[in-house]
């Protein structure tokens, strides 16, 4: 869970909407109704399943390494291959028996046509007893070479068949295989992401404290900027305590509605950073962080070059730039800015003169938070009629409100410090 982009968008959504603040966030919320709540497996279970389906993708593997042992043992001495060996052997003895006798009776038949006139009748009666034997082996070596080659047929279907049937569970054991490591994958993956977020919901960082002297501060964003322009102003990141932070994250999220407050406009605005020693230009991460301060001494400041750019395709609306810094120590401690500090301007259309226009403030308007009761990880009760009862469309009012709400929701409710990146304060 990202506590300051969560925040800043709760924050955020009361420039929208300002009745949301009646109900502030799920996000924050204790008491949602059972119907809504969603309960996540623990890492604990999540460790279970992981084992489990390791174990299965384990017994998967085993299986289709059985199983090719399987088709090379069939393949190899196996009893039906054995069997389809020699009935192979015993078909070809027989159709060679039978070649031989077949010759036995065309030698036969040729003896008993070359007998001459003068042949005697034992030499007559003796040709044709031999071509009679021969002819009686022949019937009998195609019977055997018949019976042998089905037999051969027989033996090679069988060891056939179980070639195929060995085949099919490979298959299906590797199918096995597959599916159980696409499991084995997704839990690891459910458990590698709820460590992740337990982490960043202050697992590592129970130690971690508000430091209200860990001040970020916007000087020269224009309290108007014109739809397609660019405008550059200064981040100062200040430690007014008496330590050295060795890792100093600042923290910037910017958010924007039309006049109606009911469309955001986050896609159209865009926020750079460049150090003051440099003219490049980079985008603000993904988790709205800048390029960590290392280190900043007792007393002293960095200033941050930022450049806001709002799309020539945005409407006419409202605008707030939220700032905040954490901080890393090598011995552990952690800490940071105990809100976020809320920079209000206008949209303007595109082609628009609005004239000279002075600076961004930071709100001080502090709602009604008599009903407020922060609580620690969880939200406050709603707030009493004073907030939504307001009505106004003007952007002061409704900005007014965000940092209200920046102050009543962020007080004591959401303060945790998270490391930007596992392993960095290594």
């Amino acid at each position: 869970m990202k506590i300051r982009r969560i925040l800043a968008t709760s924050v955020a959504a009361a420039v929208t909407t300002p009745v949301l603040l009646l109900s502030v966030t799920p996000a924050f919320a204790d008491d949602k109704p059972a119907a809504q709540t969603q309960e996540k497996p623990s890492v604990a279970e999540l460790e279970k399943a992981a084992a489990a389906a390791q174990t299965a993708y384990d017994d998967a593997v085993a299986a289709e390494k059985a199983a090719l042992a399987a088709l090379k043992t069939l393949e190899g001495a196996s009893p039906l291959a054995q069997a389809d060996e020699a009935a192979k052997l015993a078909a070809a003895e027989a159709a060679a028996a039978k070649t031989t006798a077949d010759q036995a009776v065309v030698d036969a038949q040729t003896a008993v046509d070359a007998l001459p006139d003068t042949a005697t009748d034992e030499e007559k009666a003796a040709a044709a007893a031999t071509l009679a034997k021969a002819q009686a082996a022949a019937v009998t070596a195609d019977g055997a070479k018949t019976a042998a080659d089905a037999k051969a047929k027989e033996a090679s279907d069988a060891y056939q068949d179980a070639r195929v049937a060995a085949a099919q569970v490979i298959g299906q054991a590797q199918k096995a295989t597959k599916a159980a490591l696409a499991d084995k994958n997704a839990a690891d993956a459910a458990l590698a992401k709820a460590k992740e977020e337990a982490a960043e919901e202050g697992g590592d960082d129970e130690t971690c404290v508000p430091e209200p002297k860990l001040t970020t501060v916007v000087t020269g964003l224009p309290s108007t900027v014109v739809a397609g322009t660019k405008v550059t102003f200064n981040l100062r990141v200040a430690n007014g305590t008496d330590k050295t932070m060795d890792e100093v994250f600042p923290f910037v999220y910017v958010h924007a509605t039309d006049r109606s407050g009911l469309n955001g406009l986050d896609d159209l605005v865009h926020l750079q950073w460049s150090s003051a020693s440099s003219s490049k230009w980079e985008n603000v991460d993904n988790e709205n962080y800048i390029d960590k301060i290392s280190p900043l001494k007792a007393g002293a400041h960095s200033d941050i070059k930022m450049r806001l750019t709002v799309d020539a395709k945005a409407p006419a609306g409202n605008g707030v730039t939220f700032v905040a810094g954490d901080y890393w120590n090598e011995d552990g401690t952690c800490g940071g800015s105990p809100d976020l500090e809320g920079y209000e301007f206008m949209i303007a259309a595109a082609g628009s003169k609005p004239g000279k226009v002075g600076d961004a403030k930071p709100s001080t308007t502090k709602p009604n938070t008599s009903d407020l009761k922060p609580q620690s990880g969880a939200s406050a009760s709603p707030v009493n009629g004073s907030l939504a009862a307001t009505g106004s469309s003007t952007a002061t009012s409704q900005l007014a409100l965000a940092s209200g709400a920046a102050l009543a929701i962020g007080a004591g409710a959401v303060f945790v410090v998270r490391r930007r990146k596992a392993g960095s304060h290594a």
